[in-house]
């Protein structure tokens, strides 16, 4: 099981910054080989779920995942229901000084049937991995048609 937290402060308002980190379908448009698919109607509450299915072919899986606390715009929390990848991850944003906010995402999860001692690679990885797409989610500018706002 790896745990990891990232944490960046960046040039958006709480709400901005919010409304990037939930937009669930947009985190297909950062993620590569990846779609998302909201499985319960809007709004986005306690009780939604949604699939991240990442890999090609016979090579994906399923991420299914549903929000256990939503409180906007300032913390969710989403357990990984399924059976390949198990966990939970928590989304913190918080003012922090004019048009800036804070944003702590901690995420704890283990891939079945993959070895502990395999646990500091998959750290690494996920690591890099869950950075870049915060990092692409929170950018002052996002491309035409992910969503968002300019």
């Amino acid at each position: 099981m790896v745990l990891f937290s990232l944490e960046r402060l960046v040039p958006l308002t709480a709400d901005q910054a919010w409304q990037r980190l939930t937009d669930w379908p947009r985190h297909a448009d950062v993620v590569p080989l990846t779609r998302v698919t909201v499985l319960t109607p809007p709004p986005t509450g306690v009780g939604t779920v949604f699939v991240a299915r990442t890999g090609i072919g016979p090579l994906a899986f399923d991420d299914p995942m549903e929000l256990v606390t939503w409180q906007p715009p300032h913390l969710c929390r989403l357990v990984k229901r399924g059976g390949f990848v198990t966990g939970w991850a928590k989304i913190e944003v918080r003012p922090d000084g004019v048009g800036h906010a804070r944003v702590v995402w901690r995420e704890e999860l283990a891939v079945r049937l993959l070895p502990g001692f395999f646990d500091p690679l998959l750290g690494w990885v996920v690591r890099r991995m869950f950075g870049r797409a915060v990092d692409r989610l929170l950018r002052r500018d996002p491309d035409p048609g992910v969503g968002g706002d300019a």
